[in-house]
């Protein structure tokens, strides 16, 4: 799959949102090393905490279904399901990232519908807590 088909089903993956509260629409789609994809969307709550990121819905997806070697992600997100500016992963989704992906691993953030920006796991959290820090 090509990066410009993950940032694709991203944006496919966001009319999935159930985001009342916000009126934010996050798709993700994770691309696993055996080629599987992955689609996630946020999912909100009233007591906001509950609420779950796109980005780690389709990571615990592909967890629960046996994957856990993955190759990159795409994160599409907008005000009312519009993309204008890029959503990028939040602190907790790179928290979780980093206990299944290397610093390489690749995050595809689209900011506009054909335009997409490309960054590794280490540049959005180049100081991560892993296990070696137990």
């Amino acid at each position: 799959m090509t990066e410009k088909e993950l940032c694709a089903t991203a944006k496919k993956a966001m009319q999935m949102s159930y985001s009342p509260y916000s009126s934010c629409k996050v798709g993700a789609a994770l691309l696993t090393k055996s080629g599987r994809v992955y689609t996630g969307c946020n999912i909100e709550n009233a007591s906001f905490t509950p609420t779950v990121c796109a980005e780690r819905t389709a990571i615990f997806k592909a967890v629960s279904e046996g994957e856990k070697e993955f190759s990159m992600i795409a994160v599409a997100g907008g005000k009312d399901g519009k993309i204008e500016s890029p959503f990028v992963p939040c602190g907790v989704c790179r928290q979780v990232m980093s206990e299944f992906c290397t610093s390489g691993f690749k995050i595809l953030v689209v900011k506009k519908e054909e335009e997409y920006d490309t960054y590794t796991l280490a540049d959005l959290l180049p100081s991560a807590f892993t296990s070696n820090n137990i």
